[in-house]
C-alpha cells in the first residue's frame, strides 16, 4: 500500500519530478509515514551499508595516504550539495536531486576507477562490470534490509537515474528496457551529471596541491583557474596563500553552479519544455554549461587529466591496484570457500564470477589490502 504523501512541495516547477506522479516501486509496502517518494529514497540511500563504506573508498587517493583525502564519501556529499544548489534555483525536486547524488557511487569499486577497469577485465564474456549496473544491482539485490524483498526498493524514477548516470568516467554500458533506452532522464538526474563533474575537479585541484603533485604555477596554466584566482587577489588582496586557494576554489563552483543554472533555464525555454511529459517529447539533453565556460571547463579537466591522473606516483599506485584486485579475483573463483558462506550460497543464484564480483566490488580500499595480506603474506593472521 503507498501512502499518498500531502507534504509536496508547493512550489516546484512544472517540469520539476513529483513525488505524487511516481511510477511507483517494485514491492508493494506498508508505509509507517507520509514522507514524499523521493525523500524516503534518499533516507533509504543514507542508511544503508553500501553507502556507509564510501568512506574508505577513494577516487585518486588511496585511503591509507592520508584522512585528508576526499573518499566517494566526502565526494557524494559534495555531489548532493551542489546539484540541491542548482536544483533549488530551477524549483526542482532536491530531494531526489540529492537521492541520486548520494547513490551515483555506490556501485563504485575500491581503488577508484581502477578497479573498475580490473573487474571489468576480469568479468569479460561473464557479463562485465559497470558502476552505473553496479550502483542498481545494489540498490535493487545486494542490500539485505527489509523482510519481503532484497534490495531498497527505492522509486522508478530514482532508479532510472542511477542507471543513466553518465560524465566523462561514467558510460552506461546499457540501458535495460525497464528504464526507456534512449530516452533522456529527468532533470534532477541530468543535474547530476554536472554536479559530478564540478565536484570531482575542485576536489582534486584541493588534493592534488595538498600532496604536492600538482602546484599552483602550474594552475596559472589554466585559463579558468587563472581568472577566479585573479579576482579572488584583487577581493582580498595580501590574503594568505592557503585562503586564498580555498576561496578560489569556493569561487570556481559558485561560478560553475551559476553559469549550469542559467544556462539550463535558457535551454529550457528554447526547447518550449514546460512539463515532464515535454522533456520526454523534445527527448534532449537540457543541463549544460555556456559554450564559454563549457570549453574552459574541458581545458581544466585536460589539465588535470595530464598532470594528476597520470603523475607517476598515481600511475604507481594504480598497477599495485590492479595486482591486489586481479590477484583476489584469481584466488576467490579458484577457491571460492575463501569467501564467507552467505556469499557462497549465492554462487548457485548468480553464478560463481557474479559473486566474486560483487564481493570484491564492495570491498573498501582498507579491506582490500587487509585481505591481500591475509591471503598471500604468510605471517598475517587469517
Amino acid at each position: 500500500m503507498f501512502v499518498t504523501s500531502s507534504r509536496e512541495r508547493p512550489d516546484l516547477a512544472d517540469y520539476a519530478a513529483k513525488s505524487s506522479l511516481s511510477r511507483g516501486r517494485k514491492h508493494p509496502e506498508e508505509l509507517r509515514d507520509d514522507r514524499p517518494v523521493f525523500e524516503r529514497d534518499r533516507d533509504r540511500i543514507i542508511h544503508c551499508a553500501a553507502f556507509r563504506r564510501l568512506e574508505y573508498k577513494t577516487q585518486v587517493f588511496v585511503n591509507h595516504e592520508g584522512d585528508y583525502y576526499r573518499t566517494r564519501l566526502t565526494h557524494s556529499l559534495e555531489v548532493a550539495q551542489i546539484g540541491k544548489a542548482v536544483a533549488r534555483r530551477l524549483n526542482l525536486n532536491e530531494e531526489l536531486t540529492e537521492a541520486l547524488a548520494l547513490a551515483h557511487d555506490l556501485g563504485h569499486t575500491p581503488f577508484g576507477h581502477t578497479g573498475e577497469e580490473v573487474l571489468n577485465l576480469l568479468m569479460k564474456g561473464h557479463g562485465g562490470f559497470e558502476h552505473n549496473l553496479q550502483s542498481l544491482r545494489v540498490v535493487d539485490q545486494l542490500e539485505e534490509r527489509y523482510p519481503g524483498f532484497n534490495g531498497l526498493n527505492l522509486s522508478w524514477e530514482t532508479r532510472e537515474g542511477i542507471i543513466k548516470h553518465t560524465s566523462p568516467y561514467d558510460r552506461p554500458a546499457e540501458i535495460i528496457a525497464e528504464f526507456l533506452p534512449g530516452t533522456v532522464p529527468l532533470i534532477e538526474a541530468q543535474i547530476i551529471n554536472y554536479a559530478d563533474e564540478i565536484a570531482y575537479n575542485n576536489h582534486d585541484i584541493d588534493d592534488g596541491l595538498k600532496s604536492g603533485l600538482i602546484t599552483l604555477a602550474q594552475l596559472e596554466e589554466v585559463e579558468l583557474w587563472k581568472e577566479v584566482h585573479d579576482t579572488v587577489e584583487m577581493r582580498y588582496p595580501g590574503i594568505a596563500p592557503d585562503r586564498k586557494k580555498y576561496q578560489t576554489i569556493s569561487s570556481l563552483i559558485g561560478l560553475l553552479i551559476n553559469d549550469l543554472s542559467s544556462r539550463t533555464v535558457e535551454n529550457l525555454s528554447n526547447s518550449s519544455i514546460h512539463s515532464v511529459d515535454d522533456l520526454r517529447r523534445v527527448n534532449r539533453q537540457v543541463v549544460s554549461f555556456s559554450p564559454l565556460i563549457a570549453e574552459k571547463s574541458s581545458k581544466l579537466k585536460s589539465f588535470l587529466l595530464e598532470n594528476l591522473y597520470k603523475h607517476f606516483k598515481v600511475e604507481r599506485m594504480r598497477v599495485k591496484a590492479e595486482r591486489y584486485l586481479s590477484q583476489l579475483f584469481d584466488t576467490y573463483i579458484k577457491h571460492p570457500t575463501l569467501l564467507p558462506s552467505k556469499y557462497q550460497k549465492k554462487m548457485e543464484i548468480f553464478g560463481r564470477e557474479r559473486v566474486v564480483c560483487d564481493y570484491i566490488a564492495g570491498m573498501t580500499d582498507r579491506f582490500a589490502l587487509d585481505e591481500f595480506k591475509r591471503l598471500f603474506e604468510p605471517y598475517e593472521r587469517v
